[in-house]
């Protein structure tokens, strides 16, 4: 571990913890998580971190908003790593919160390895990702023996359409046609071409599919359709970001299991096949 000399004394750095909120509900916060944001000497989040997360540390706990938005207004990375390594160097324990899981499309790994290049302490504690979480909250597992065996993951954000992108779509087809599931993370606004490119790839258009908005927050929305009919079924419903889409058979299990989940008190309405505005085939 590096020593840092400030006021004539050595001091040694404070730890960065890369917590993982989970996908909003502090309900589902791990307990190191929540133990670490009352200890914390400052917390730096992200823009997903649901408000009722932000508002859990103490007031002696300093809160540092380093989002980044879709409207242009964002925090570079750059800024981020050199506010926690300065931060840090100076003593302070650090929460980096980022929604989710810290290592699913959340650059938790790039920010451990340039904390640990500064020879910064870190540790991770892992979140549950909004991609397992948002399709089981409404009755959607992400594996099912009937239905699917693997289970795939993607970001969204790459234009599907591109020659030289970063995910090869055709393989991905290939997943869906095979039995599995495909959840794509940050992908409302390409929607149309994702749909798009599983059709072009082979997938059934009949293939079931459901997009959920928010999830595990009390204003969660659902809508379910086909990879034919999804696009504009969301645009009807008014899906925004951030959601969560997955695709295959195993969406067919909400079906069967929406109305114990609403009587337990986890499945909120409106949104689905269930919901009059979005007709069911």
């Amino acid at each position: 571990m590096t020593d840092y000399v400030g006021g004539g004394r050595e001091m040694r750095p404070g730890t960065v913890s890369l917590v993982g909120a989970g996908p909003g509900d502090p309900e589902l916060l791990t307990v190191k998580a929540r133990r670490l944001l009352e200890e914390a000497d400052a917390v730096l989040y992200d823009s997903l971190v649901s408000e009722a997360i932000r508002e859990l540390p103490p007031a002696s706990v300093e809160r540092i908003d380093v989002g980044k938005r879709g409207d242009g207004e964002r925090t570079t990375q750059a800024a981020i790593n050199g506010l926690m390594v300065r931060r840090a160097a100076a003593g302070d324990d650090l929460v980096r919160l980022k929604s989710g899981d810290p290592c699913v499309f959340g650059r938790g790994g790039e920010e451990a390895e340039h904390l640990a290049a500064a020879g910064i302490p870190v540790e991770v504690v892992p979140g549950i990702t909004s991609a397992i979480a948002g399709p089981e909250l409404i009755g959607v597992p992400a594996t099912h023996r009937d239905h699917a065996s693997s289970l795939t993951v993607v970001t969204g954000h790459d234009d599907p359409t591109k020659t030289e992108g970063a995910l090869d779509w055709d393989a991905l087809a290939g997943s869906v046609t095979a039995g599995g599931t495909l959840v794509i993370l940050m992908g409302v606004g390409r929607l149309p071409d994702n749909m798009g490119a599983l059709r072009a790839g082979g997938v059934d258009p009949e293939t079931p599919v459901a997009v959920v908005e928010r999830a595990s927050r009390p204003d969660e929305f659902a809508v379910t359709g086909t990879v034919e009919t999804i696009t504009d079924r969301a645009r009807e419903v008014g899906i925004d970001p951030p959601a969560v889409t997955v695709v295959g058979d195993v969406v067919s299990v909400r079906d069967r299991v929406a109305d114990a989940l609403r009587a337990a008190g986890t499945a909120r309405p409106p949104g689905g096949a269930d919901d009059p505005a979005v007709p069911t085939e």
